[in-house]
């Protein structure tokens, strides 16, 4: 999470320089800190998962459907 200790410009944040098409004109303030914060744990040296997507048959397709 950002914390901001002292108080920093959103327009000075890197993610905002660098997707200027992103974000609105007008980045005046930081949305509020959430009760719940999600995070994604990248394992180094492990690349995005590459499958095929599982195809049902038309019997099992329609028995789902049920």
């Amino acid at each position: 999470s950002l914390k901001l200790e002292s108080k920093v410009k959103v327009e000075e944040l890197p993610v905002v320089c660098e997707f200027p098409d992103v974000f609105p004109g007008d980045v005046s303030y930081v949305p509020p800190e959430r009760e719940v914060e999600f995070t994604i744990d990248l394992v180094p040296g492990i690349g995005p998962i590459s499958m095929t997507p599982y195809r049902m048959s038309a019997s099992e397709l329609k028995e789902l459907k049920k």
